[in-house]
C-alpha cells in the first residue's frame, strides 16, 4: 500500500507517470480512511495533553524529590520549595501547573500535594480537603460539559495519585488505610514505599507483601493494569503490575559510579543508584506513569470514576433536589411513584410533626421550670426581705424603748433638779423677809 497522500503533494506538477501493474492494482483498493491514526495524532500533538497528578504523604518521605526525578525537570526549586520544606505548613491543597515539551509534544502537567497532610497532632478529617479537591475538579468539569457553549473543555481532573507510605516495614498505619478506602472510588491510587533505600531486598520484598495483603483485607481497589492484545506488551504490563507497590529511591544529584554518570544517593557503603533495577523500582514506575499507561489512566478517570460521580449527581437531579435516586423507584410507572412520594412524604410530615410535638413539650416543661426556678428564687427573696425588715423593726423597738427610758430618766433628774432649784429659792425669800 502506498503512503497517505498529504498537503505537500499538491505542490507536485501536474503530469502524470503511469504506475507499474501490480501498483496499479494495488491502488484499486485503497480509500483513504487508514489516514484517519494521522490525522488524530497531528491533532492531538497540536492540541497537547493535559495530565493530573496528585502527590499525598508525610512530610520527609521524598515526595518533590521523586517527582523532579520522574520529569527530568526542577518543579520544585530554591524559588518555589517542596511541601516538606515551606515554613507554613497546613491540610490546605495547593496545586502547581508546569508547562513541559518533548520532541514537539506539549504536556500540561498539573502537581497537586498536601503540604500538612498527616502532620498535625490530631488528624481527624486530614483527608476531607483532598476529597473536597477531587469532588470539585469533577464538578467543574460537569458544569463545564453542560454548557451551551463547550468547545474547550480544560481536563483539571486528577488523573492519579501516588500515595506514599513510610517505609516502616510494619506495614500500613490507620491513616494510611483510610484515607485509601476514601480515595479509592474516585481516584487511581498507587501505592509507592517511599526512600526504599533504607530497606535491605529481604525487608522490601516482605514489606511489599504485607501492604497488598492488608489492601486486600481492607476492600482497597488500586490501579489495575489493563490486558492489551499484544503479548510482548501484556507481559511487560505483568512483570510492571507485580511491582506493585513501587519501591522507589529519588535524587537529582549526578554521581560518579564505575565510569559512569547516574543519578543516585551517595552512602558511606557505596551508591544507591534511582534507575537501577537492582536498587527500586524508579524506572517501571516511570515507564508506567509516563510512557505505557499515562493514556489509560486518563481513560479509567473518565470513564469510571468519572462517570460513577456524574451518574450519581444526574440521578440526585431527576429524583429531585437534594434527594439521592432510590433503586425502589425503577421499573414503576409515574402514578405509582408518585403514590409511593405521597406515601413517603406522609410519613415524613407524620415524624416531623411527632419531632415538633416533643420539640413543643420539652420547650413548655423547659420554660414552666424556668418559672419555678423564678418563683421560688422570688420567694427567698421575699422571705429573706421580710426577716430583714422584722430586724429591722425590733431593733427600732429596742431603740424606741431605750429612748423612752432614757427620757423619764432625764425628766425625772429634770424634775428633781427644779424642785431642788424651787426648795432653795424658798429659803432665799425666807432668809430676806427676817433681815
Amino acid at each position: 500500500m502506498p503512503p497517505p497522500h498529504s498537503t505537500s503533494d499538491r505542490k507536485i506538477p501536474t503530469y502524470i507517470v503511469a504506475p507499474p501493474a501490480n501498483r496499479a492494482k494495488d491502488m484499486e483498493g485503497y480509500v483513504g480512511f487508514a489516514n484517519l491514526p494521522n490525522q488524530v495524532y497531528r491533532r492531538s500533538v497540536k492540541k497537547g495533553f493535559d495530565f493530573t497528578l496528585m502527590v499525598v504523604g508525610e512530610s520527609g518521605l521524598g515526595k518533590s524529590t521523586l517527582i523532579n526525578s520522574l520529569f527530568l525537570t526542577d518543579i520544585y526549586s530554591a524559588a518555589y520549595p517542596g511541601p516538606s520544606q515551606r515554613i507554613k505548613k497546613t491540610s490546605k491543597v495547593e496545586t502547581s501547573n508546569v508547562h513541559l515539551k518533548e520532541n514537539g509534544v506539549n504536556l500540561r502537567l498539573t502537581i497537586v500535594d498536601t503540604p500538612g497532610f498527616g502532620d498535625q497532632v490530631d488528624n481527624s478529617n486530614c483527608w476531607q480537603p483532598i476529597l473536597e479537591h477531587i469532588d470539585t475538579k469533577f464538578e467543574e468539569y460537569l458544569n463545564a460539559e453542560s454548557r451551551v457553549n463547550r468547545c474547550s473543555l480544560p481536563d483539571k481532573r486528577v488523573h492519579c495519585c501516588l500515595y506514599f507510605i513510610a517505609p516502616s516495614g510494619h506495614g500500613l498505619k490507620p491513616l494510611d488505610v483510610e484515607l485509601m478506602k476514601r480515595l479509592h472510588d474516585k481516584v487511581n491510587i498507587i501505592p509507592l514505599i517511599a526512600k526504599a533505600d533504607t530497606l535491605t531486598p529481604d525487608e522490601c520484598k516482605d514489606f511489599k507483601k504485607r501492604i497488598l495483603k492488608e489492601i486486600k483485607e481492607n476492600e482497597i481497589n488500586i490501579y489495575e493494569f489493563p490486558d492489551v492484545e499484544d503479548e510482548e506488551e501484556n507481559n511487560v504490563s505483568k512483570k510492571t503490575a507485580e511491582r506493585v507497590p513501587f519501591a522507589v529511591v529519588g535524587s537529582n544529584m549526578i554521581l560518579e559510579a564505575n565510569g559512569k554518570r547516574v543519578r543516585g544517593r551517595q552512602y558511606p557503603w557505596g551508591i544507591a543508584e534511582v534507575e537501577n533495577l537492582d536498587h527500586c523500582d524508579f524506572i517501571p514506575l516511570r515507564n508506567m506513569l509516563i510512557r505505557t499507561h499515562m493514556q489509560d489512566l486518563k481513560d479509567v478517570t473518565n470513564n469510571s470514576h468519572y462517570e460513577n460521580y456524574r451518574c450519581k449527581n444526574l440521578s440526585a437531579v431527576t429524583a429531585g433536589e437534594g434527594k439521592k435516586a432510590s433503586s425502589k423507584m425503577a421499573g414503576k410507572n409515574p402514578l405509582a411513584q408518585f403514590e409511593e412520594e405521597r406515601r413517603e412524604h406522609e410519613i415524613r410530615m407524620q415524624k416531623m410533626k411527632s419531632e415538633m410535638e416533643q420539640v413543643f413539650e420539652m420547650k413548655v416543661q423547659e420554660k414552666k421550670q424556668k418559672l419555678k426556678d423564678s418563683e421560688m428564687d422570688l420567694q427567698k427573696r421575699l422571705e429573706t426581705m421580710k426577716k430583714s425588715l422584722e430586724q429591722q423593726k425590733n431593733e427600732l423597738e429596742n431603740r424606741k424603748k431605750q429612748f423612752q427610758v432614757e427620757r423619764a430618766a432625764f425628766e425625772h433628774v429634770m424634775e428633781e433638779r427644779r424642785k431642788n432649784d424651787t426648795k432653795s429659792l424658798d429659803k432665799r425669800k425666807h432668809k430676806k423677809a427676817i433681815f
